[in-house]
């Protein structure tokens, strides 16, 4: 989810945050990396909108992560959305081995008609109406809090469940997708008003939803 305006902003997934309340039964590991920031993004509502990334802040993260998997002795097998700030990652390590899994599953949330527009061309009536009703307002065509809640909940529990010993799911995901993620892994609610959502994760930052011990 892209940067809001102030009336919607609070804190995610802090920097220290700590994920020990999971529920999956096979011991699986997210390593959940925020793209790189893309071009032309600042002010404006960011969710499906296809934005570039300059090629030397995707390959930055793309090292990062290479030299990560290698440190950590992690599989070189990593999911992407299909949005290119994350896929364009995903190209450069496809390049040095890595398996690439591409999902419409990962991507940021979809916010139908404002998708694209500067935040402060939109209605202050329709922001209202978002505030007022944070998890169920869908803006035109678009998808809500609860929607998303729901995408990034089965994609979870479909990647946890699939696996038959401990493993590590690798993701160049973004901010509105992590930080539902963060919160579903918590077993947190979907949130009922914007203070209840957290801040964004950095471009580039690492999440890591532990696994909930035995």
């Amino acid at each position: 989810m892209s940067e809001k305006p102030s009336s919607l902003s609070n804190a995610l997934c802090p920097a220290n945050y700590q994920t020990n309340n999971q529920t999956n039964s096979h011991a699986t590991t997210f390593y959940l990396w925020r793209h790189p920031k893309p071009i032309n993004a600042t002010g404006r509502c960011i969710g499906h909108t296809d934005l570039l990334v300059d090629k030397r802040k995707l390959r930055r993260l793309a090292n990062h992560i290479h030299a990560f998997t290698r440190r950590h002795r992690l599989p070189k097998v990593i999911w992407l959305s299909s949005l290119q700030r994350s896929r364009g990652v995903g190209d450069i390590l496809a390049k040095r081995g890595f398996v690439c899994h591409i999902s419409t599953q990962l991507c940021e949330i979809d916010f139908g008609d404002w998708d694209g527009r500067p935040w402060a061309a939109i209605a202050k009536a329709e922001i209202d109406a978002w505030c007022a009703n944070f998890a169920d307002f869908t803006p035109n065509s678009g998808e809500n809090v609860q929607q998303l809640y729901q995408r990034v909940r089965l994609w979870l529990t479909q990647q946890s469940e699939s696996q038959t010993q401990p493993t590590s799911v690798l993701v160049v995901g973004h901010a509105g997708w992590i930080t539902a993620a963060c919160m579903v892994w918590a077993n947190q609610g979907v949130p009922q008003q914007p203070s209840d959502w957290p801040a964004p994760p950095k471009y580039r930052q690492l999440k890591v939803l532990s696994p909930r011990p035995a």
